[in-house]
Order: C-alpha cells, then sequence, then structure tokens
C-alpha cells in the first residue's frame, strides 16, 4: 500500500471552499493594492469558480484588502492572472 502524504489544505475566501493548496490561486493585498504572492508576507487563496464569478469575487477582494475601489482591484486581478498563466 501506497503512503499517503499530507496535502495542505487552504480556504478560498469568496466561497470558504476548502480545498488543497496547489489548486488555489494565491493572491496578497498590499496596503490595499493586489499584488502576486513572493513568498513573504500574508496573502489569501481564490479557487477557480469565484474567479469565474464577478460579484462574489468582487466583494470578497474588497473585504481582504479593506478598500472600495472595486474596478481597481478587479483590473489589477486581471492583469495579475494574465501575468501569472
Amino acid at each position: 500500500m501506497a503512503k499517503k502524504f499530507h496535502e495542505p489544505m487552504r480556504t478560498c475566501v469568496g466561497c470558504r471552499l476548502k480545498e488543497a493548496q496547489h489548486k488555489l490561486f494565491r493572491i496578497r493585498c498590499e496596503d490595499g493594492n493586489l499584488t502576486a504572492f513572493k513568498g513573504t508576507g500574508r496573502s489569501f487563496y481564490l479557487c477557480n469558480i469565484c474567479l469565474n464569478e464577478e460579484k462574489k469575487l468582487a466583494k470578497a477582494l474588497m473585504r481582504q484588502c479593506r478598500s472600495s475601489q472595486k474596478d481597481k482591484l478587479m483590473n489589477k486581478l486581471k492583469e495579475i492572472i494574465t501575468d501569472d498563466r
């Protein structure tokens, strides 16, 4: 029988879905601005389902970044996603 290795589970901030860490998209909010995660600092995770639901995603981003600039956050997220993939 093969060994089962521990797989870290993380929670999506949009829908609260618990998923394996490698299946979620990791982002960081720095001084109210979204940035791609670079290995240090606090970050949060988004699942692929929430990345496609704009209304839920915008609310989660505003909550995480403590900002009310919805359009700015959504545009920056689209830039990060296209640069990362």
